[in-house]
């Protein structure tokens, strides 16, 4: 079963054609990585599943159900959530503080009603307890500053803030660009920690030997389209570059 879907997906910037009905499948369960060359159009496709650029043509379906994505706002309601290259947190904020950015407790009764108090101890447990489900109790004070963390333990907020509030789906824009060896090494042990919980991943990478180490499948992004999907398992690296810059004729892909 298709959890997220996109069928004839158009977008037009003047005479660009960034999307041209392009059609998408994320399964059940499954780690769906999504490459491309640069300006092949799948940042505009991510942004389409994500609700921060409104197609021109096409739909979008969410568990079989037609879902309209006005805003990032719409596709969080829906249980979409995305950790973006650059991570959108404010680094002199508390762990804490960033995982419930925009979406605060307010305190019981006339507190948070009128004076608008946050529950702090509130927060601070629920983001101590959803760091602890991904093993990254590393981290050893909820309360300290973000900009105080290594780069694989901001990912690591990022994706536990992602996998707390996404109920349906994480998309994960290059989450190991800017990361060393053992950094991205924990960023990719909580892609599988996160799949293991039963939340499709949709990984958008440049790395190939991170996608064919992470991936059930592999969605080919060519001139705005899908070229293809195949399985890491049958193909190499060399094949999936050759498909995606046009070097090697793509396989006909099946959908479900």
């Amino acid at each position: 079963m298709a959890m997220l879907e996109a069928k004839g997906l158009t977008k037009r910037y003047g005479k660009v054609v960034a999307l041209d009905r392009c059609d998408f499948e994320l399964r059940a369960g499954e780690v769906l990585a999504v490459i491309g060359d640069n300006g092949a159009g799948k940042s505009t496709l991510i942004k389409a599943l994500s609700g921060a650029v409104t197609p021109d043509a096409g739909e979008v379906l969410l568990e079989g159900r037609r879902v309209r994505l006005a805003s990032p706002t719409d596709a969080r309601e829906h249980g979409i959530e995305t950790v973006y290259q650059t991570l959108a947190m404010s680094p002199a904020l508390s762990i804490a503080d960033n995982m419930f950015m925009g979406r605060e407790l307010l305190r019981a009764g006339w507190q948070g009603k009128i004076l608008r108090r946050l529950d702090k101890p509130r927060m601070a447990a629920f983001a101590r307890d959803k760091l602890s489900e991904l093993g990254l109790m590393t981290i050893q004070n909820i309360d300290q500053p973000v900009e105080t963390l290594s780069g694989g333990q901001r990912q690591g907020v990022a994706v536990a803030r992602a996998a707390a509030f996404g109920s349906k789906v994480i998309i994960l824009d290059e989450p190991t660009a800017a990361l060393g060896v053992k950094e991205s090494r924990r960023v990719l042990d909580l892609i599988q920690d996160v799949r293991a919980r039963g939340i499709p991943i949709i990984l958008i990478s440049h790395n190939m030997p991170h996608v064919f180490e992470v991936a059930d499948r592999i969605h080919v992004h060519r001139l705005g389209k899908r070229l293809c999907v195949i399985d890491p398992k049958d193909y190499t690296m060399a094949d999936a570059v050759s498909f995606m810059t046009g070097a090697k004729e793509a396989p006909v892909t099946e959908t479900a």
